[in-house]
């Protein structure tokens, strides 16, 4: 969204890049490194540390802070108030209950993916995974089958500007690094209207993706199921489980 230079709040924006440089990388900053970060001088961000802290939004010992539980007011906003997540939890529950695997429905943030609903699963526990499979979790759009997807709904010009200039980084030895690789990808992924990726954000994790749309025909979030532990075959992953993302694509369609 643009707005006009009168309407922009400076301010504003310095306090949510010090908010947002906390990551699962950096889960404590002081000073110096939130300034680096937030590309903020470091008495800026100092300042704005503080007040963040007073506000009850991060927590100190005085030289570092750490983001307190009062942040997620804005992630439990989000879930209560949405349509989209509301919509989409009774299929993916279904799905979850008539698989016994784990759905989830995932939203384009710049560079990352977001998972905004999930199933769960039914059956057997899973593992935790490294990067996390709960609601608000953010994975690397390059590396996952969501990302692809979401990243096919783009045109070639978005696609483009999206990746000019954009570092892919390495988080397995099966992660494509490469941007000609990824446009390779990115566009089987747009004549396939489906992506499937194996172990390149986490070892042992495969993941099947369809778009979800609306009835404008906009790619509004990416549905997936997700497999960790037992490497599976692509072919056979698509035969079992592709219908059924389809299948759930068009009926969540009109909800959108």
């Amino acid at each position: 969204m643009t707005i006009a230079k009168p309407d922009f709040i400076e301010g504003i924006a310095k306090g949510m890049a010090v908010l947002e440089s906390f990551d699962t990388e950096r889960q404590r900053l002081n000073a110096t490194l939130a300034a680096e970060r937030a590309g903020l001088t470091r008495a800026a961000a100092r300042r704005h540390l503080l007040t963040l802290a007073h506000l009850g939004y991060l927590e100190t010992d005085g030289s570092y802070f750490w983001m307190a539980p009062k942040v997620l007011r804005f992630s439990g906003s989000y879930l209560a108030s949405s349509r989209l997540p509301r919509a989409l939890q009774p299929t993916l529950n279904r799905l979850a209950a008539q698989t016994q695997e784990s759905f989830s429905a995932v939203v384009l943030d710049g560079e990352e993916v977001v998972i905004i609903a999930r199933s769960g699963s039914y059956g057997a526990p899973t593992r935790v995974l490294a990067y996390g499979l709960h609601l608000g979790a953010r994975l690397p759009a390059h590396a996952t089958s969501t990302g692809r997807v979401l990243l096919a709904a783009m045109s070639t010009a978005q696609f483009a500007h999206w990746l000019k200039g954009r570092s892919l980084p390495r988080l397995t030895p099966q992660t494509v690094t490469q941007a000609r690789v990824l446009r390779q990808l990115v566009a089987r992924a747009r004549k396939d209207d489906f992506c499937f990726a194996s172990e390149e954000h986490e070892l042992g994790v495969q993941a099947l993706a369809v778009p979800l749309r609306d009835m404008q025909g906009h790619t509004v979030a990416a549905l997936n199921v997700v497999f960790s532990g037992t490497r599976h075959q692509e072919d056979t992953l698509r035969h079992e489980m592709l219908p059924l993302l389809f299948e759930a694509a068009r009926e969540v369609r009109a909800l959108l």
